[in-house]
């Protein structure tokens, strides 16, 4: 592992507090098809040991923590952040960490999102691709968005279950539908104009954007309020895009063929992402062909860039 390899900035890592975890189970929900891993601190810092992670950036998954009922998922969003909050704290040179909100619950999220930055010092934000059917870009998160905007809050994207999509018998929800909830929320962001209105909220898209890169000029046209491909593919690159279960020789090249050379991140998603499968794509970005300058940006570089804490420590 070299040098550049040893310093990597995984913004795709998620946080399984055990209330929560307890929590989803005894509801019986799994995330998108997958079980709900356990978790714990020492676990975490092992594997990134073995990948040349130096710092995780931690966040919940899906379902997140809206079931229905907002006052519940205000206590929840509250629970998770004070755990990740904790565990920074424990270990403030190996973690940081997205915040949880409770949209669809905007009022709860503006209430979260401004305690989780001024008192727990979160890195950033963690929002669902689509919550309760309402992808992000729709006018009922303008309120946030423009909020997150006047803060020049770093929000990552994870993908959920589309709601009123049927799944397909046998086809979990993780292995193909999350691909296009981070679809239709980045195509939905970039055609309601919030990223032009809010230019100074940074948007990490997971898993390189779902199926973004490959159909980019293709969905290009829908982005722009003139049909024009040249327009909606400069508001595309806006985005920034994690290799999170990505790093493999088909998916690779269309991602840095289209991302900008520093909008690309290093990610893992482990825990729901077991080690094996860790290794396997992070050996296929080791292995790939790219410039010294590009391998230093995807590890660790574009990450210091947007988290000032994260470069201090690094």
């Amino acid at each position: 592992m070299g040098a550049e390899a040893a310093a990597r900035v995984d913004t795709h890592q998620h946080v399984v507090p055990p209330s929560y975890a307890a929590w989803l189970r005894e509801l019986g929900i799994r995330a998108g098809g997958l079980p709900i891993p356990t978790w714990s601190a020492p676990a975490a810092m092992d594997m990134m040991d073995d990948h040349g992670i130096r710092v995780g950036i931690l966040s919940i998954s899906t379902p997140g923590v809206h079931m229905g009922n907002d006052i519940e998922a205000r206590a929840k969003a509250r629970e998770v952040n004070e755990f990740a909050a904790g565990v920074v704290r424990d270990h403030p040179e190996r973690f940081g960490f997205f915040a949880t909100l409770t949209l669809p619950d905007v009022d709860g999220s503006l209430a979260e999102a401004t305690y989780a930055l001024d008192e727990l010092h979160a890195d950033g934000l963690v929002l669902l691709a689509s919550n309760a059917g309402i992808y992000l870009g729709d006018p009922a998160f303008d309120a946030l968005f423009d909020e997150l905007h006047r803060r020049k809050v770093v929000v990552f994207v994870h993908p959920s279950v589309p709601m009123g999509l049927e799944p397909v018998p046998g086809l979990p929800a993780y292995a193909v539908d999350f691909l296009l909830d981070t679809t239709r929320a980045a195509v939905k962001l970039a055609a309601s104009g919030t990223l032009e209105r809010c230019p100074d909220v940074k948007i990490i898209l997971s898993h390189a954007g779902g199926f973004l890169p490959y159909a980019a000029h293709r969905v290009a046209p829908m982005c722009s309020a003139t049909f024009d491909v040249d327009e909606g593919l400069a508001r595309l690159k806006r985005f920034y895009f994690d290799i999170a279960l990505s790093a493999s020789p088909t998916a690779l090249p269309a991602l840095l063929a289209f991302a900008e050379p520093d909008h690309v991140l290093y990610g893992s998603d482990w825990p729901y992402a077991p080690t094996p499968v860790v290794s396997r794509f992070t050996n296929g970005l080791d292995s790939y062909a790219l410039e010294d300058s590009q391998r230093r940006l995807l590890n660790h570089g574009t990450a210091e860039h947007l988290f000032h804490r994260i470069r201090r420590v690094m």
